[in-house]
Formats: structure tokens, C-alpha cells, sequence
């Protein structure tokens, strides 16, 4: 498979993107195609050694679509931008799935006018990845959308509970509403009025309301919720997640010697916390609900990060999801105009 990477809209661009990229060519065995600025890319990569046996390839697009730009509007004028082309790729067949640490709100509009919403799909979601004392659960949406209609957040649960299902290896993933109470008469009238209708669902297991704790718990593998919601979830967990390490950090710095003896001891447990904590360990979110694999990656996302999103991306590929979504959504019948 073949993944097209967008080199250009992120904050550590062009040079961490490309030295991500060959991580993931040695140990992925996939072929990427970095797009965006031909001599920037190259520059990047002749730092790398012998780049050109991994089977990377570059695409050269003159246009880059910046953080304060409007998305749809970028996306209309600026047709030669990294995200724009890396995403008319897959389109056209050339890649199996796009890659991209740039603008959310551009990714998402290059994957709507690019690639188009799978049938019956009114509005993709962004479906991220947040650690739970067991496992990980998948927290959508947190981002693409706002403002979400009860149907929407339907739609997001059958596909969160595919992609948990296929990609995380999740048997009859439990799927929960997010919400400030368990009981089926709380929330507000979006909570309450999507309850009836996730109950109804045929293929999912609904397990009924969550709070917010029950994300860190592990008590539910996929949590739905509209992105206004969900992107203040996962900012203050990264930003918990940052602060819970700096804390241990501080303490055992400022700590007596025997204290420090200890905490040598259980350094490497420590090590493994802060790889489950680390964002890059996971390395992006899927954008549900498009013809294509669509991997969003974290702005400030460097090496690391981009590595793992390539394997995402190719997970997601190899996995069928589009077409297991596609089929899904038409078994449940959640095309109608229940719920708006």
C-alpha cells in the first residue's frame, strides 16, 4: 500500500514529517509519498541516508494551507496545497490513505470536497484514541463538528464501534453517550433525545449514559459525544496526562536521597506510564465517515507521532473500514431523518 503524507502543514514541517516517514518505511514495509515543497522535502530527506531504496517517493505542491487561513476557503483557492493534493492522490487511486499534521479544520474539508462522505453519512467524525486503565477507548467526536444533531451521533457510534471493532481488536465493542449522569432522563435535549435512538440500534452494544470518569476507567470502549465536547475532553486528558508526569518529576527532583534510590528502582514502570500517557504513541486520529483513510494527526506532532499514523493508516486500510462502515450504516438504516 502506498500512503500520501501531507510534509508541509504541521509545526515541526517539513523535517520532522520526512524523518517520520522513513521510520515508517524500514518498519512498516509501506510506501509513502511526501507532498508539499519539492526542495524542502529533498533537503530533508538527504539528511536521512539511503532514503530512496524505502520506496518514498515526492509530490511537489506549491501551496500550503496555514493554521489561520479559513478552511473551506483554503481548500477553494488554494488547489495546489500539500493537504489538497495529498488528498486528490487517494482519489485518483495513486495512495491508499492520506496522512496530515496540518489545520484539523482544512483536513477535514479536503477529505469532504476530495474524497466524499460515505452513503447515508451526514457528517464525518474524528475518532481519537485515549488511554484507559486497560486498554484505550475511542473518543468521537472531538473535533470535526460542534454542533451535532442526535442522527449524527448515531452514525458516529456505528462507526466508532467498527473502527473499535476492526482496528483495535475490540470483540462487541460497549458504547457509551456521554453524559452528566447514568440515568436515561439526564442530559440536555441532544443527550436526551439520542438515547432512544442509539437503544435501537441493531448492531451495537449500547450500554447506556457514561461520565466523563468512566473514560479514564476503561468501563466503555467507544464514547460519543459532539465535538465541541469531546475536543475539551481531550485537551485537558493531554494536557492532565502532561502535567501528572511533570508532578512525579518535580517530586522525586526535590525528593531525599532514599527517595531517589527508590525511584530509580521504578523507573521503568515510570517509562511505561509515560509511553501509555504520550499522544505520539498513538499517532493519529481517524476521520470517520469519508470514501478514504483520512489519519489527523496533533499540530506539534514530531517524528514519533507521524511513524505511528502511518501505521494507523495502514491498519485502517488493510482492515476495510470504509467498507465495513458502508455496509454497517446500511444494515442499521440510520439514513432516515430520526432524531433532528
Amino acid at each position: 500500500m502506498r500512503v500520501a503524507v501531507d510534509a508541509m502543514g504541521a509545526d515541526y514541517a517539513p523535517l520532522e514529517i520526512v524523518l517520520g516517514c522513513v521510520e515508517a518505511a524500514k518498519e512498516y514495509k509501506c510506501k509513502i509519498t511526501l507532498v508539499g515543497n519539492e526542495n524542502e522535502i529533498l533537503q530533508a530527506l538527504n539528511r536521512c541516508g539511503n532514503w530512496q531504496s524505502l520506496g518514498i517517493t515526492v509530490q511537489h505542491a506549491s501551496e500550503v494551507i496555514e493554521m489561520h487561513d479559513h478552511p473551506a476557503v483554503a481548500i477553494r483557492k488554494k488547489k495546489d496545497s500539500s493537504v489538497v493534493v495529498a488528498t486528490r492522490l487517494v482519489k485518483e487511486g495513486t495512495c491508499d490513505a492520506v496522512v496530515s499534521a496540518g489545520s484539523t479544520g482544512a483536513a477535514v474539508a479536503a477529505a469532504l470536497f476530495g474524497l466524499g462522505r460515505i452513503k447515508g453519512i451526514e457528517r464525518p467524525t474524528i475518532a481519537t484514541p485515549m488511554p484507559n486503565l486497560s486498554g484505550t477507548t475511542i473518543l468521537l467526536d472531538s473535533g470535526a463538528n460542534v454542533d451535532s444533531k442526535p442522527k449524527h451521533l448515531v452514525q458516529s457510534a456505528v462507526m466508532g464501534s467498527i473502527y473499535a471493532k476492526y482496528v483495535l481488536g475490540i470483540n462487541n465493542p460497549r458504547v457509551g453517550l456521554l453524559n452528566i449522569g447514568e440515568e436515561e432522563t439526564k442530559g440536555n435535549e441532544q443527550a436526551l433525545s439520542t438515547y432512544p435512538l442509539l437503544k435501537q440500534l441493531k448492531t451495537v452494544n449500547f450500554i447506556g449514559n457514561v461520565e466523563g470518569r468512566d473514560i479514564p476507567k476503561g468501563t466503555v470502549d467507544v464514547v460519543v459525544c459532539d465535538g465541541f465536547v469531546g475536543n475539551v475532553v481531550l485537551k485537558f486528558g493531554e494536557a492532565l496526562a502532561s502535567a501528572i508526569m511533570q508532578l512525579i518529576k518535580e517530586a522525586v527532583k526535590n525528593s531525599g536521597f532514599f527517595t531517589k534510590i527508590i525511584s530509580m528502582m521504578v523507573l521503568p514502570a515510570l517509562k511505561g506510564l509515560k509511553k501509555k500517557l504520550d499522544f505520539a504513541e498513538y499517532g493519529g486520529a481517524p476521520l470517520l465517515g469519508v470514501e478514504g483513510g483520512f489519519i489527523i494527526c496533533h499540530g506539534s506532532s514530531k517524528a514519533k507521532a507521524i511513524r505511528n499514523a502511518i501505521r494507523v493508516a495502514k491498519e485502517f486500510t488493510e482492515q476495510k473500514v470504509v467498507d465495513h462502515i458502508r455496509e454497517q450504516i446500511e444494515k442499521e438504516g440510520v439514513l432516515t431523518n430520526e432524531g433532528e
